[in-house]
């Protein structure tokens, strides 16, 4: 698969472009904003990470551009930045993901490969759905079969997590550093207590059980799951 990675620091964008290349991916470098346009909108790529700061043509205009054209090409953010208003205009714009710098590769090379599988980018309009599960990321709502479901802004962040990486076992110590912040301490059982507070929202009352447990490695959300 072809990738476009978009990054004027000549350091982290040989970083970038050696590991992923290591990875398995045909990688095409741009340094600067102009350039990055010009090959998303003439070569065909799988996916783009773009950095979001960039000289001449910020990512975002990149990302407005594309979108703007008809381009549903995935677009993964990098950024120094984690503002909620700068999620929020790069997820109206159609953004598929953000990644924080400093970042850790396996987890940026987890999260490409995640969308990568899943093969569509997020709609615009910022919603995130599996199966009958609907989450509304700019008025931070969740509903389910229609049915208004209220989360603390922790839940959301857990679920938005969840849902992101539909599929995916996340251990515990992932969940723990993404939506606490926090290295996972094995004596506490507060991601689990959260994982029970979140399950008996979403799940309860319904026929479709959507988190699972997998034991000895983590939780799921798994929009087949039959129990």
């Amino acid at each position: 698969m072809k990738l476009l990675v978009v990054e004027d620091e000549p350091k982290t964008g040989e970083y970038l472009r050696r590991g992923l290349t290591e990875a398995g991916f045909v990688v095409d470098l741009a340094r600067d904003g102009q350039d990055g346009l010009h090959l998303g909108m003439t070569e065909h790529y799988d996916l783009a990470v773009l950095d979001v700061m960039l000289p001449g043509l910020d990512g975002l205009s990149i990302l407005k551009a594309l979108r703007e054209s008809g381009s549903g090409l995935p677009v993964l953010f990098l950024t120094a930045r984690d503002l909620v208003e700068d999620r929020v205009r790069g997820l109206e714009l159609g953004a598929d993901d953000y990644l924080v710098k400093p970042f850790a590769f396996a987890e940026l090379l987890a999260r490409i490969r995640t969308l990568l599988r899943r093969g569509a980018r997020q709609p615009a309009s910022g919603r995130l759905r599996v199966a009958d599960l609907e989450l509304d990321l700019l008025r931070h709502r969740v509903s389910r079969a229609g049915q208004r479901i209220d989360l603390t802004p922790k839940e959301f962040a857990l679920l938005e997590l969840f849902v992101r990486r539909v599929g995916e076992v996340l251990p515990r110590a992932l969940i723990a550093s993404q939506v606490w912040d926090m290295n996972f301490d094995s004596d506490t059982n507060v991601i689990d207590v959260a994982v029970r507070r979140l399950r008996a929202k979403i799940d309860d009352g319904f026929d479709l059980k959507l988190i699972r447990t997998v034991r000895g490695m983590g939780y799921v959300l798994d929009g087949s799951a039959a129990g």
